[in-house]
């Protein structure tokens, strides 16, 4: 069964409390998805550690019920 857009931005949120996530959905059958997830916690990590934070936040869901997930990760830029 497909994972739904809200069930991604909440584990994402849950992991991540600060986090900005933006979903969406690229192919319309909930398989396909783009994330943008901008938290404070990835500041001083490089960009396989806050994909690899992300997808640890979704609970070994890639792959299984979530096929493909388009990631874009920062952290957010001093005011």
């Amino acid at each position: 069964m497909p994972m739904d857009a809200r069930e991604i931005e909440q584990l994402i949120r849950d992991a991540l409390p600060d986090a900005e996530v933006t979903i969406r959905d690229l192919a319309g059958d909930g398989d396909h998805y783009a994330a943008t997830v901008v938290s404070e916690s990835f500041r001083g990590k490089s960009r396989v550690q806050q994909h690899q934070i992300v997808y640890q936040a979704l609970k070994g869901q890639m792959g299984g019920a979530l096929h493909a997930l388009a990631l874009q990760t920062s952290a957010p830029a001093d005011a």
